[in-house]
């Protein structure tokens, strides 16, 4: 088969790697990819450039695409290539709503019942300020429409709210993403990640993991797209597991087939696990970067089997399993991430160690990998118990080096000491 996939980060370099464990995957195409991933044939084509990817999988007669990248399915890119006959992991544009829009996404869950912290959407500035100044502190602030995971904004204080309504709607530092706005009640609990395969009937989630949005050791700093994962999350019990499924994962999937827009592909629920129980903080429409880096490297059923049983709607006939082990992700970024930073570095990775790295931003000048991004690589280590994946990961970190590399020191502190409670 020859396979291709869209999107350029870590998550599609662990997502390819995946695939490869298929023979049935023999040649696969990544656009447009990055230097560091040697597996697939990258070709320079932007995730969104819709049009051009569809013409190369036609000139190409690619047999199966997977689009990873939450602007791509948002924009359509799957109806498009599914009208070009070509088989797609991922859902369709009507479904992609539901990351696409949070006001979307609240509303559903409003309307069915689903579990989730109060909220009022605004597109007027000063109604929005109105009604925070009767609000309780403090509050969540989200651009309505994509931002590249940045769109949240948690205010302290009356003032900070304010401030982030400004930024939003008026400095529009999320662009037309900001149109309209969301806020809504701040939630208190440990986060859970949980990523599930979905053909529209059949749900079945992942191992559960664990993010580390922060830049900075003891969760300091500014938000980032992910410093670190680990699986599965401690506070995810099988009682929460089950309570999950049937107040969230199952009502989620039969309220989308309800709206007319039944979701086939990776329906990622951000969870917040509240004194009264577990409430969903975000809906992602694909595989979380960098939670996929430590989700795929648990599964024991062929990705590549999986992911044409949600495509065909023959989930149920694929059990789907997971090794009962532990991972633990850390990401390698440029110093200054993600504000300023230098790029352009020569990394060097030991080539025993490769088949666990992940590469996010880096491209290739001749034989050299240089770093090209701020989130650079992802090491992840398996192994049978947390600490054991903890000292894995790091120990392989030590032996991968580029100028002005930061990573955090504490990925899995937080899980370890809950696991000791």
């Amino acid at each position: 088969m020859k396979i291709l996939v869209v999107g350029g980060g870590g998550r599609e370099h662990a997502v390819i790697k995946a695939l490869k464990k298929n023979p049935l995957a023999e040649e696969i195409f990544a656009l447009p990819g990055n230097g560091g991933i040697v597996e697939a044939t990258c070709v320079p084509i932007g995730a969104k450039e819709i049009d051009k990817i569809v013409s190369f999988a036609v000139e190409n007669k690619i047999d199966y695409a997977v689009v990873t990248p939450d602007d791509p399915l948002v924009l359509g890119a799957v109806d498009e290539l599914e009208k070009a006959g070509i088989p797609c992991f991922g859902p369709n544009k009507a479904a992609a709503i539901i990351e696409g829009s949070k006001a979307f996404s609240k509303n559903l869950m409003k309307k069915y019942g689903i579990p989730t912290a109060k909220y009022e959407i605004f597109s007027d500035k000063a109604a929005a300020i109105a009604y925070l100044k009767k609000q309780d502190m403090p509050i969540v602030v989200k651009a309505d429409g994509l931002a590249l995971g940045k769109g949240v904004i948690i205010a302290k204080t009356l003032e900070e709210a304010e401030a982030a309504v400004n930024s939003i709607m008026e400095d529009k530092i999320f662009g037309a993403s900001g149109n309209s706005i969301v806020i809504e009640e701040f939630l208190e609990g440990p986060e859970v990640s949980v990523l599930s395969f979905t053909d529209g009937n059949v749900i079945v989630p992942m191992v559960s993991s664990m993010d580390h949005k922060r830049a900075r050791d003891g969760d300091e700093g500014l938000n980032t797209g992910g410093m670190g994962t680990v699986a599965p999350n401690p506070y995810y019990t099988e009682e929460v597991a089950k309570r999950c499924k049937e107040e969230i994962f199952i009502p989620t999937v039969e309220a989308m087939k309800r709206e007319g827009r039944t979701f086939k592909g990776c329906l990622y629920f951000g969870l917040m696990l509240c004194k009264d129980g577990p409430k969903v903080i975000e809906y992602n429409c694909r595989f979380g970067d960098p939670e996929t880096q430590v989700v795929l490297p648990l599964l024991k059923t062929d990705l590549l089997t999986v992911m044409r049983a949600v495509t065909d709607g023959k989930l149920k006939d694929v059990p789907v399993e997971f090794y009962d082990k532990s991972a633990c992700c850390v990401i390698m970024a440029s110093d200054g991430y993600p504000e300023k930073y230098e790029k352009g570095y020569e990394i060097s990775i030991p080539s025993d160690v490769f088949d666990d790295v992940y590469v996010a931003g880096a491209k290739r000048d001749g034989e050299k990998l240089l770093t090209n991004g701020g989130r650079v690589l992802g090491v992840t280590a398996t192994a049978g118990d947390l600490k054991s994946a903890i000292d894995a990961a790091y120990a392989k970190v030590k032996r991968i080096s580029f100028a002005n590399a930061y990573y955090r020191k504490d990925i899995g502190k937080k899980a370890l000491q809950a696991k000791e409670k």
